[in-house]
């Protein structure tokens, strides 16, 4: 079981616009997102990633932003609301179980995971879940972070992910992590 849990205070670090010069949402996710698409963001905290998701979705797409913690979404909707894209973002609050997805198998574009693998309790189910939701030819990009997680770790995560159906597609370059993009069959 995952011990640590990103605080809530840190969700604030995590979500300052100079972040943007070392990883920028735009030129990591534009590859990936289309107008229209349904997106999930799975450990969104306060929407660093989430944002640019939805605009990328346009008006007709949606994004499903999931966190564990009810203080990180709710900042997230504040945000979301400031920005005006809160009407393409749906927030679900998960449990250290289960993402809380019900409803949405087969219905996801593209899923994202931006350092959250390591704090989730059972990794292999948490993949599962995700390729649960992704319609057949969906797409997930997972990254953790290289200062905390290493290279054999991220290799022994995306063992789990082929464990449980994905297709290694490609590892993309994301700045300071180590990344995959993993595909569900069609």
């Amino acid at each position: 079981m995952a011990e640590h849990v990103c605080p809530v205070w840190m969700g604030y670090l995590l979500a300052n616009p100079l972040r943007r010069l070392v990883q920028n949402p735009d030129t990591i996710l534009a590859p990936y997102i289309r107008e229209g698409m349904t997106c999930l963001d799975a450990g969104c905290a306060m929407g660093f990633f989430s944002l640019p998701m939805a605009r990328l979705t346009g008006p007709s797409g949606t994004v499903v932003c999931v966190d564990f913690q009810q203080k990180m979404l709710d900042a997230l909707k504040r945000r979301a609301g400031r920005a005006g894209l809160l009407d393409r973002i749906t927030t679900r609050c998960c449990t250290r179980e289960s993402l809380c997805l019900d409803g949405l198998q087969d219905t996801v574009d593209f899923a994202l995971t931006m350092a959250v693998i390591h704090e989730v309790p059972d990794p292999a189910f948490f993949f599962t879940e995700l390729w649960e939701t992704l319609k057949p030819g969906g797409r997930l990009l997972a990254a953790e972070p290289a200062y905390h997680i290493r290279r054999a770790r991220f290799a022994e995560e995306v063992d789990l992910a082929r464990n449980a159906g994905f297709t290694v597609l490609e590892y993309p370059a994301v700045a300071k992590s180590h990344a995959v993009l993993l595909e569900k069959q069609a």
